[in-house]
């Protein structure tokens, strides 16, 4: 009876701050707050410029879409982040397989790549980021919480609570660990074989111009892919310690607003279409509320 007694029902827990200095917490609560806004906005920026020009109603740009749509939504939310998280490594994977395939056969690019192939890859990605939704959070509502409630870090994230938790058995997290490692090694071995044939192909091009164009396109997805899975790495292979360091919290923000505030500036800075795209739209938007006035 003592020994359960010493257990807590509640889920109820402290968030570790920042810092524990008024201003630095107005500080970091701007800083964070803009940064959240140029990531929202950017990735919002994106959906609607592939959703309305034409032009971009390729394979490629329907991913990207997508991609963004999950980057808002991740750098929106922060339990259970790993929905989108899940759902955005295979989105990513489904991007190499489209680059593979754009240079590798465009004679057969239309054909593979077809708009039904395009909605099966996005709606499996969202199923798989689901499945790992509920195991993570149905193992986060099974756990026991004692002892101390203050969570070594600033969001609610499921290697944080384990540290505080009392429960000796936690069957469905340590099963979707395993099966989320299982996943992003298939996804990164799937990525790494499709850039492989990529760059054998590319290297035969006997043009130049036709090499520094293929390499263009895959640019912003290889930054996209490797930023994604360096901090996520980082984040989740580094120990919890017992009292956070400012070092872990920069790795935990790098991993949670890193990836989905860079992807619209790599996407929209390094592609002519998407810029030219967003001139196309500001164009008309001024002529028709200004065209009259000029």
């Amino acid at each position: 009876m003592a020994a359960m007694a010493n257990h807590t029902v509640g889920m109820e827990f402290y968030l570790t701050p920042f810092s524990e200095a008024h201003e630095l917490q107005l500080a970091h609560g701007f800083l964070f707050l803009l940064i959240y806004l140029v990531a929202l906005v950017g990735n919002l920026l994106i959906i609607v410029l592939v959703t309305v020009d034409q032009c971009l109603h390729t394979p490629m740009y329907f991913f990207l879409k997508n991609l963004s749509l999950l980057d808002a939504c991740l750098v929106s939310v922060t339990v259970p982040n790993f929905i989108f998280a899940g759902a955005e490594l295979f989105t990513l994977m489904a991007m190499s397989y489209d680059r593979y395939v754009a240079i590798c056969h465009p004679l057969h690019c239309d054909v593979i790549m077809n708009r039904g192939v395009c909605v099966w890859m996005v709606a499996v990605s969202w199923f798989l980021g689901g499945i790992f939704g509920v195991l993570y959070s149905a193992g986060t509502f099974s756990l026991s919480l004692c002892g101390s409630r203050k969570l070594p870090q600033f969001f609610c994230d499921v290697p944080s609570l384990l540290k505080i938790s009392c429960s000796k058995s936690h069957v469905t997290i340590d099963a979707s660990v395993v099966f989320g490692v299982i996943y992003a090694l298939f996804c990164v071995v799937s990525i790494g074989f499709s850039y492989v044939c990529i760059f054998k192909t590319v290297t035969r091009m006997p043009s130049s111009q036709g090499r520094s164009r293929a390499f263009s396109t895959c640019t912003p997805h290889l930054i996209v892919v490797t930023t994604f899975f360096v901090t996520g790495v980082t984040a989740y292979l580094k120990p919890v310690p017992e009292s956070p360091h400012p070092v872990d919290f920069l790795v935990s923000v790098l991993y949670s607003v890193m990836p989905p505030s860079l992807n619209p500036v790599i996407y929209s800075l390094r592609n002519k279409d998407v810029k030219a795209s967003l001139w196309k739209i500001l164009w008309k938007l001024c002529h028709k509320y200004y065209g009259g006035k000029l």
